[in-house]
C-alpha cells in the first residue's frame, strides 16, 4: 500500500490535527510500504535550527515510522521550503524533489506540491521566484531566528489577506500549466497538493 498526504499544516495551535496525524502514523501508515508527503507538512518552517518542542515531537514520530521499515518521502511545499538535511536525517525521510516521477504498477506518475502550477496568481509566482532563489535561501538560512520569525508572521498575514481577495480561479492550478507539465514529463497521472481541493 502506498499512501500520499499533503497540506496538513501541522502546528502546535491545532492539537486536533496533531492527534489525527499521530493516529494515522500508528495505524494506516504503519501498514504501508511507503508514505509520500507532498509539501506544506508544517504550517511554517523557519529552518532546521529553529525546531521547537512541537516539531521535534513530530520528527520523533516520523523516525519511529521509518525505523519500522516504512519508506517516507518528503517534498517541500511553499510553507516548509526551508526544511533541510538535518530534519531529513532526524526523521529518516528521503528527499523528494518537486517535481518527481515515480513508477507505480508499471505507470509513471508525476508528483508535485502544486504551487508552481498556480501560474494565474502572478503576485504569488513573483514571490515564489524570489523565495526559491538560491541566494535568498542562503540568506534566510543564515539570518537571525528573530528576524525569520518576524518575516514569517508578515508573509502569513499578507497571504491570508490576499487569498481572501483573490478569485478561486486565480488561486487554483492553471489548466494550461497542468497540461504543459504533464506533456513535458509524458505522464497520464499527476498528483499534487497546495490547492486544498481534493479529487478535482
Amino acid at each position: 500500500m502506498i499512501l500520499l498526504i499533503s497540506d496538513l499544516h501541522l502546528q502546535a495551535e491545532r492539537p486536533d490535527l496533531t492527534r489525527a496525524f499521530l493516529s494515522f502514523l500508528q495505524h494506516e501508515a504503519a501498514r504501508a510500504q511507503a508514505l509520500y508527503i507532498l509539501g506544506d507538512f508544517f504550517e511554517a518552517w523557519l529552518g532546521d535550527d529553529a525546531m521547537d518542542d512541537y516539531q521535534t515531537q513530530i520528527a520523533h514520530a516520523l523516525r519511529k515510522l521509518t525505523d519500522s521499515g516504512v519508506d517516507v518521502f518528503f517534498m517541500r511545499g511553499n510553507r516548509d521550503f526551508l526544511v533541510g538535511n538535518d530534519f531529513l536525517a532526524k526523521t529518516g525521510c528521503k528527499n523528494l524533489p518537486d517535481p518527481s516521477i515515480v513508477n507505480w504498477f508499471g505507470e509513471n506518475v508525476l508528483l508535485m506540491h502544486g504551487d508552481s502550477l498556480c501560474t494565474l496568481d502572478e503576485s504569488y509566482m513573483r514571490l515564489r521566484r524570489v523565495l526559491r532563489n538560491p541566494v535568498t535561501l542562503w540568506l534566510l538560512r543564515h539570518s537571525p531566528l528573530k528576524w525569520r520569525l518576524g518575516l514569517a508572521r508578515k508573509l502569513r498575514a499578507k497571504s491570508r489577506t490576499q487569498t481572501r481577495m483573490k478569485s478561486r480561479t486565480i488561486t487554483d492550478v492553471s489548466p494550461d500549466a497542468v497540461q504543459a507539465i504533464m506533456q513535458q514529463y509524458q505522464v497520464k497521472t499527476l498528483i499534487h497538493g497546495h490547492t486544498h481541493r481534493p479529487a478535482v
